[in-house]
């Protein structure tokens, strides 16, 4: 087996502590444009230095050589592979019309390798893209480390053609995500380990590797070529927090290069997950399943955001729009916002919900580059623009040295603001202007007022209190049912009820994990909600008002590719906790297409443990019927508990 099998294969086995889902980054990253869209080498030479300022930003192993990670995303350079694809025996009649795909191969397992280059040349046929060859990427091994060198996939570039009669770029580009998704797929289905595609592209290639900023340009000699002309680069110098460093997951990923935390990261997998079934886009056709899965499972949260950014992205959204639908802003607590771009936010956030950092985000499309952070604006994003177009954005200040005689404009970026530059018109766009842009994109106003139901319009005031007390034996019963404790009823609720005091109870919790308890728990206490999964404290709703929400939708959540009135049609919440006026309000909204369906989930105490089994199928059997028949919020009730 290969030495990069083997030490990977350790790391991912079942017996160590090395978990692929722990995977995040705290790092250095930022991106070099030229306003006006000229490609220069002086660019892609900015960028480098910039990297290479960012060398304590990421981490060094013992051997003072292998890092965790470094890379750049840039233009392709056109001049540079026109004249590799000579050698390879192929003319190039339009820049535009050279695709290049960065390969990553297992190293020493010849059958893999020839089985790789088989499925994508196979691939490349059947999708029309024109054959050019592969080249060998010409790299500087002695730069490595020892683990860099030890795990060091064989590289090289898959050189294509457009397909004859394709004029639309945007469909070259689809064609090539395409051809990835399918090799991808086929070399998994044949068990071949360590392969990865780094990039696959007709505007954009990507230099990473598992070493320091500063080893970068003497690793890849193209990067060294003065022919290597762009008027983008985006770079990362990679920190991996308490996880373990891979040439994979050495960024910039396909579109996008991260600083921080993805913190929903679980949950937002696990909704793209859910979403699946329901993708359908005619721009895709019966090439949709080869967009699943979204999140590829060997990611780290930074790769997963790049994972669905794509996906969108090629599916028809601007890369503003999608990464705005993303990283969203905090914008319920902004009342000086405009009611059309609350609206936007209303809209899209039925869609998808937000992934939530803290993050610092570059990204590109090889056309428009732009820079976002997360609504909380815990990591930094600073920029400078020269006389002469350069605008630099890094995660700190000094990244590349301008002379200040030639710099019109310094600034930062502030908590959920986006900038960008799109190079095929020469314009630097503001948030501002982004957002005014998406706000007016169609009318979510319109239909957000015609779908959308607010709950709180249904009610009015407080609930009626209950007809009747119950006597002291239903009322204990009942209490020990739902598993109150005499202590949670004299510490905890008295205080809340005669006084409204934060009950000094509830400071700090000393109740043993369900799991481990030796007292009958509910069954909700053996599950917690994890929100701050990484480094970062956790926040509530009350002290950090400006970003938080408790606000929650309620309804059927449709093909997140599709773009439709419909899609607003949920029901608003303020608050997860719903009030018994409110419950009765959401149950009765049949006329208005949100027809609901009431479970009980008891069974007879007579039965005791060996009802609990039957009754968990009843309850899957029931809830399946009910969406089957077209109702789209199931109620699971417990008000038979006597």
């Amino acid at each position: 087996m290969a030495k990069a099998t083997q030490l990977q294969s350790k790391a991912s086995a079942a017996n160590s502590l090395y978990r692929i889902q722990d995977e995040h980054d705290s790092c250095g990253v930022g991106f070099i444009a030229d306003v006006s869209g000229k490609r220069s080498n002086r660019v892609l030479r900015y960028g480098l230095t910039a990297l290479c300022n960012l060398t304590h930003r990421g981490a060094l192993d013992a051997d003072m050589k292998t890092g965790d990670g470094a890379g750049v995303l840039t233009q392709l350079p056109h001049q540079l592979f026109i004249k590799e694809a000579k050698k390879l025996g192929h003319a190039v009649y339009q820049d535009t019309d050279l695709g290049v795909g960065v390969f990553f191969m297992p190293v020493e397992d010849d059958y893999a390798e020839a089985r790789i280059r088989k499925i994508s040349e196979t691939v490349l046929k059947k999708r029309g893209l024109h054959f050019f060859g592969w080249r060998k990427v010409p790299v500087s091994e002695k730069i490595l480390g020892l683990k860099a060198s030890l795990t060091m996939p064989v590289i090289e570039h898959l050189m294509v053609g457009r397909p004859t009669g394709m004029d639309d770029d945007l469909a070259y580009e689809r064609t090539l995500f395409l051809a990835r998704n399918e090799i991808e797929k086929l070399v998994a289905k044949d068990d071949i380990q360590d392969f990865y595609i780094a990039s696959f592209s007709h505007r954009v290639i990507s230099y990473k590797a598992l070493l320091i900023s500063t080893s970068l340009e003497k690793f890849y000699k193209d990067l060294a070529d003065p022919e290597f002309e762009t008027a983008i680069c985006v770079y990362h110098q990679r920190y991996s927090t308490n996880t373990f460093p891979t040439w994979a997951l050495c960024q910039p990923f396909r579109a996008l290069a991260h600083n921080g935390e993805i913190n929903t990261i679980r949950g937002n997998r696990n909704f793209m997950r859910a979403r699946e079934a329901d993708l359908s886009s005619d721009v895709w056709g019966e090439d949709i399943d080869l967009l699943k899965p979204v999140v590829q499972p060997d990611g780290s949260d930074s790769a997963s955001l790049d994972n669905v950014l794509e996906m969108l992205m090629m599916s028809g959204r601007d890369i503003l729009h999608a990464m705005t639908m993303l990283v969203p802003p905090a914008w319920r607590a902004d009342k000086t916002m405009s009611p059309e771009l609350a609206a936007f936010y209303e809209y899209h956030r039925n869609l998808i919900e937000p992934w939530d950092g803290p993050a610092a985000l570059a990204f590109t499309d090889g056309v428009t580059v732009a820079a976002c952070l997360d609504r909380n604006g815990l990591r930094p994003a600073r920029f400078k623009l020269t006389d002469d177009g350069i605008f630099s954005l890094g995660s700190e200040v000094g990244t590349v040295e301008f002379d200040d005689a030639h710099v019109i404009e310094k600034g930062r970026l502030a908590p959920g603001e986006m900038i960008a530059i799109d190079t095929s018109t020469g314009k630097l766009i503001r948030d501002v202007e982004i957002k005014a842009r998406l706000a007016a994109s169609a009318p979510y106003q319109e239909w957000i007022a015609e779908h959308s139901i607010d709950i709180a319009t249904l009610v009015d005031g407080t609930p009626a209190a209950p007809s009747g007390d119950l006597d002291i034996l239903t009322l204990t019963q009942k209490q020990v049912a739902f598993g109150y404790t005499k202590e949670e009823l004299d510490i905890i609720l008295k205080p809340m009820l005669k006084d409204g005091f934060e009950p000094i109870g509830s400071m700090g919790d000393d109740t043993p994990l369900a799991v481990l308890s030796t007292q009958p728990r509910l069954l909700y206490t053996y599950f917690k909600q994890l929100f701050a999964q990484v480094t970062n404290p956790p926040i509530d709703p009350i002290r950090e008002k400006l970003v938080m929400t408790l606000a929650t939708t309620i309804g059927q959540r449709r093909n997140v590719l599709a773009q439709t009135p419909a899609h607003a049609a949920l029901v608003v919440l303020d608050s997860p906790i719903v009030l018994d006026n409110e419950f009765e309000a959401l149950i009765a909204l049949d006329d208005r297409g949100h027809s609901s369906h009431v479970i009980d989930i008891t069974w007879p105490a007579a039965e005791g443990e060996a009802g609990l089994q039957p009754t968990i199928r009843r309850i899957c059997a029931e809830a399946e019927q009910a969406i089957l028949g077209g109702c789209d919020s199931v109620v699971l009730s417990d008000r038979a508990v006597d």
